[in-house]
């Protein structure tokens, strides 16, 4: 017996060999660092179009002639189709190779933000963001799982990072950029540039990224089998619940620095890029802590979310400090290569499926986020409310995170008395 089929012999590990194997087995034809900037591409397209949307939202409603919380719908719309494409699609394709899966879940996403520039009503609008939606997280589950199978093992959050930093990146460059393209030349340019950024990346992947063939053994019944792990739904509890708080605050954050902050619409683009730049960091940081103290740094990521959250209900009153709270609630972020990386841990066989239902649990953080902070304001609670909510929403996720670590100590517990049962006998 080799010493890989030793390690086998235990759960624990199981993730971690496979890793070695593809990482053994997979080459990149032009390194591991350029396959990994061109799925970084497909997290800079999708991050564009999720957040691009939030900074639209104003010119929408004018356009199809509703008020802003109800235009929020289309937000909420586009995290549900997440949440129902990415299990759907991970396990409808369990066997699909990764590069061709990669390229068609991005054609769908860029023609889902075509048909988003097309739509003419309110109904159409929200129907092109459902559909925009549906390869979000299936594309992200696989997208970081191959990245994971180009490196060594003790790197992976970082690989997963660095598939995530391009969601952050759009953050400062394409957000503000699409945003500001949106008020200029109209709503609907910002989804065709989205569409733009998705062709392009369909033509990066196929270049650079190397043909990496569905695990063997793979099938619909063994990605299913993810649901029967108590910690797999302990960990999406985490991420749908105390991610929530983030996109209660983004979904709302141009009426609040125009109406509250008192900047005009043309500051909204910069300050959007603030909050890119602290998602950077907080990226780095989450993938590099979490390499090195997983448990700590999901901790950490959540009181950090509660205290800025609950923070912006005050800064906002003031530019300048809402430019600061901005920077640090993009911070809020290095929690998704942690989560991710748990889920790596506690999945088992049934990585696909957990990886893309991290970013269902994450869409469906935002869809619970932006209807709750919706709401908050509906109730006249006003436009800073939605910082108060993150804050409850954070807590409630250190609550299931808690529940989990109290789980697996019991399971641990458990299974050493069991060993110690067998060694007396």
């Amino acid at each position: 017996m080799t010493a890989a089929e030793c390690r086998l012999s235990d759960p624990a590990d199981l993730a971690a060999v496979e890793a070695e194997l593809a990482a053994a087995s997979t080459a990149a034809p032009y390194g591991s660092a350029l396959a990994q900037l061109a799925l970084a591409v497909g997290g800079f397209a999708i991050g564009t179009g999720e957040f691009a949307a939030m900074g639209i939202l104003p010119s929408v409603a004018t356009a199809v002639d509703v008020s802003i919380p109800e235009a929020g719908h289309m937000i909420s719309a586009y995290a549900l189709g997440v949440v129902v494409g990415a299990p759907a699609i991970t396990v409808a394709l369990a066997r699909a190779p990764r590069r061709g899966l990669l390229i068609g879940l991005m054609m769908v996403f860029g023609i889902g933000n075509l048909l988003s520039a097309l739509a003419s009503s309110y109904a159409g609008v929200v129907a092109a963001r459902f559909i925009a939606g549906l390869p979000h997280g299936a594309y992200f589950g696989v997208a970081m799982l191959a990245a994971a199978a180009l490196v060594p093992p003790r790197k992976r959050a970082q690989a997963v990072a660095n598939v995530l930093l391009g969601l952050s990146v759009a953050n400062v460059v394409g957000v503000p950029l699409a945003t500001w393209l949106g008020q200029v030349f109209g709503w609907r340019t910002t989804f065709l540039v989205v569409a733009a950024l998705a062709a392009l990346t369909a033509v990066l992947v196929r270049v650079f990224t190397p043909e990496i063939p569905a695990p063997e053994g793979a099938s619909a019944r063994r990605e299913l089998g993810a649901l029967r792990r108590p910690q797999v739904w302990l960990t999406l509890g985490v991420a749908a619940i105390g991610f929530g708080g983030m996109f209660a605050v983004y979904s709302y954050v141009t009426p609040t620095l125009t109406e509250v902050s008192g900047l005009s619409l043309s500051m909204v683009p910069p300050m959007l890029a603030l909050l890119g730049l602290g998602m950077i960091a907080g990226n780095i940081a989450g993938g590099w802590l979490s390499d090195r103290a997983l448990k700590a740094t999901l901790v950490g990521a959540l009181v950090w979310n509660g205290v800025v959250l609950a923070a912006f209900v005050f800064t906002s009153a003031a530019s300048w400090s809402a430019a600061i709270n901005l920077f640090l609630i993009g911070g809020c972020i290095a929690m998704g290569p942690a989560l991710q990386t748990r889920l790596m841990d506690v999945a088992g066989d049934a990585q696909t499926l957990a990886a893309a239902l991290n970013h269902s649990a994450f869409n469906l953080a935002n869809a619970l986020g932006a209807w709750l902070g919706g709401a908050a304001i509906a109730l006249g609670l006003g436009w800073t409310s939605p910082g108060a909510v993150g804050a409850m929403l954070a807590a409630a996720g250190g609550v299931v995170l808690f529940a989990s670590f109290r789980l697996e100590a019991a399971d641990r517990l458990r299974t050493q008395s069991e060993a110690i049962g067998r060694t007396a006998r």
